[in-house]
This record gives C-alpha cells, sequence and structure tokens, in this order.
C-alpha cells in the first residue's frame, strides 16, 4: 500500500474532548495558551470548546472567554461542540464560525447522554443546522459509539450506517464515526466502514478513535485503504469517556503524526511543536498523559 504524498487532515479535539472530563480545574488562560501552542503547530482544525451546560460540563463553562483570548491563524479553523438552539446563540456571540452536533448510535447511550431518544436529538441538530447555515456558519456531525456501546454492547454496522446517513441529511459537511469507549479493533473497522459507505460519501466521513485498548493507531491504518482522510485526535491522549473507567483517552496526536509521517502521508503538523503543545497542558494537569511519543521523548531527556 503505496500511500506516500497522500494528505490527511488531523482534527485536533484536545481543548474540548480532551479537557472536559479532567477532574482539575484548568484555567481559561491555560487553555487559551494550549489552543495557541496547536495553532503554531500547525494544526488545521481545532475544537476550541463546547457550548453545553455548565452544570453538566463545568471544564467547558469559559467556552466564550477562551473564544475571545485564543488568537487566530488564518488557515486553521477553530470549532465547537454545540447541543441545542441555547448553545448556539452562545457560540454566534462568541464569533465561532464552525460548530459540531453529536448523535449516537444506540437508544440507551443517546438517552443518557443527551436524554433525547436519537430521533428527538436529530430533530434539535435540524434546527440548530438550520440556523447555523443561515447564519453562514458550517456544521459537522459526531456520531457516537459507533463500533460498540457501553449499555446496549455490540452494534450493528448497518446502524451506524443508518444514523450516519440521518446525520449527513441534516447538512453536515463530515460525519465523525466515532469509537467512544475505545472498542474497536482491525478486524471490526472494514465491515463498519463497508456499511457506512454505501450510504455516505467517502469525502464526507471522518474517524475518531479511542486508545483504550491500545488498538488506535492500527484502526487508522486499517481504514486509510477505505480512502479516510480525516482522523480526530487529541493531544498527549487527552481524554476519554465517562462511561469507560480507566480508559487511556483518545487516540494521541503526536502518536498519529508519527505514524503518518513514517508512512509518507502529508499532514502539514509540526510533531515537535504538537509534543510541546502537551507537555504544556499535561503540567496543568495532576497525571501525565499517555502519548506513547511523549513518553518516549521524554524519556531521553
Amino acid at each position: 500500500m503505496d500511500l506516500k504524498g497522500r494528505r490527511v487532515t488531523v482534527v485536533e479535539v484536545g481543548p474540548r474532548d480532551g479537557l472536559q472530563n479532567e477532574h482539575v480545574t484548568v484555567a481559561t488562560a491555560d487553555k487559551i495558551e494550549f489552543v495557541n501552542r496547536l495553532s503554531a503547530a500547525n494544526l488545521r482544525v481545532i475544537e476550541v470548546s463546547a457550548f453545553v451546560s455548565p452544570k453538566w460540563v463545568p471544564q467547558m463553562a469559559d467556552a466564550a472567554d477562551v473564544f475571545a483570548g485564543i488568537t487566530r491563524r488564518p488557515g486553521t479553523r477553530y470549532t465547537a461542540l454545540v447541543p441545542n438552539l441555547a448553545g448556539l446563540d452562545r457560540a454566534l456571540d462568541a464569533g465561532v464560525s464552525e460548530i459540531a452536533v453529536f448523535a449516537a448510535s444506540t437508544e440507551t447511550f443517546s438517552r443518557k447522554n443527551i436524554n433525547q431518544s436519537i430521533a428527538e436529538s436529530l430533530s434539535t441538530y435540524r434546527q440548530v443546522c438550520d440556523r447555523a447555515h443561515a447564519a453562514g456558519l458550517r456544521v459537522r456531525g459526531y456520531l457516537s459509539t459507533a463500533f460498540g456501546c457501553p449499555f446496549e454492547g455490540a452494534v450493528a454496522p448497518e446502524r451506524v450506517a443508518e444514523v450516519a446517513a440521518r446525520i449527513v441529511d441534516l447538512g453536515v459537511f463530515e460525519v465523525s464515526v466515532s469509537d467512544t469507549i475505545g472498542i474497536a479493533h482491525p478486524g471490526q473497522v472494514p465491515h463498519v466502514l463497508d456499511a457506512v459507505l454505501a450510504r455516505v460519501p467517502v469525502e464526507k466521513v471522518a474517524l475518531h478513535f479511542h486508545d483504550t485498548r491500545g488498538t488506535a493507531l492500527a484502526n487508522v491504518l486499517t481504514s486509510l485503504p477505505f480512502g479516510i482522510n480525516t482522523f480526530d485526535a487529541s493531544a498527549g491522549g487527552l481524554g476519554g469517556c465517562p462511561y469507560a473507567p480507566g480508559a487511556a483517552g483518545n487516540l494521541a496526536t503526536e502518536d498519529l503524526i508519527y505514524m503518518l509521517d513514517g508512512l509518507g502521508i502529508e499532514t502539514g503538523v509540526s510533531l515537535n511543536a504538537v509534543t510541546e503543545a502537551s507537555a504544556f497542558i499535561e503540567s496543568t494537569l495532576d497525571h501525565r498523559l499517555p502519548s506513547r511519543y511523549s513518553q518516549a521523548i521524554r524519556s531521553k531527556a
């Protein structure tokens, strides 16, 4: 498989998906510095925060302040997660130009996560998408529990494909098919992609892997021959899922960049600068980050 010269987009989700589950309250100034360092690494898409209820996700309470404080680099898209019309209004007030909505592949997870059925959530998101598009915003979609659900177990690929297609029908430019609890493996990924790509054009599909069981990079490698060119990752491997205790977190951005660089795939991202950004945010937390690449570099110091 000759991949040299191919270009992949890395969507950096550390400031949002990574930090939202941290128990230590990270100062707004440190979040701003983190985003600025990621911008300096030439990451072209950075999910900065989420305009969600501070009651449920207190780590994201300062979303507007973070957006107000970052230095926006030309050519970089700064995005935010938005759950409803109230969140969209806050995002618009903060000058956000791209948002993301999130649905689930299983009814139980949808109820537990956002207290709505899948159908109810898609109805809400249609309103969000319509208003966002009218305001000139691009909208991305996330599809949770696409490879397994903590409550319902295995999820049929056809079910994943059906909900992914319904999300695309909302007018999103891309749907990120997500392994929420880090259960996906290379033997499973092709079955899910075969089903999804039968319903959704490949250019509208991204993948979001967690590394709970150490298979995230293998899953990326397995998906590349399918033509997937967008992958989510989190600096240092920040993050995880509250329904997967002890999860190692998201796929680490520097681990992903290291592998893609080795394959001759272009990302435009500075590996050294991402590693430095990870080291910075780690210094604000109460634990080490799981990125294998960063750990290897640190051990040489």
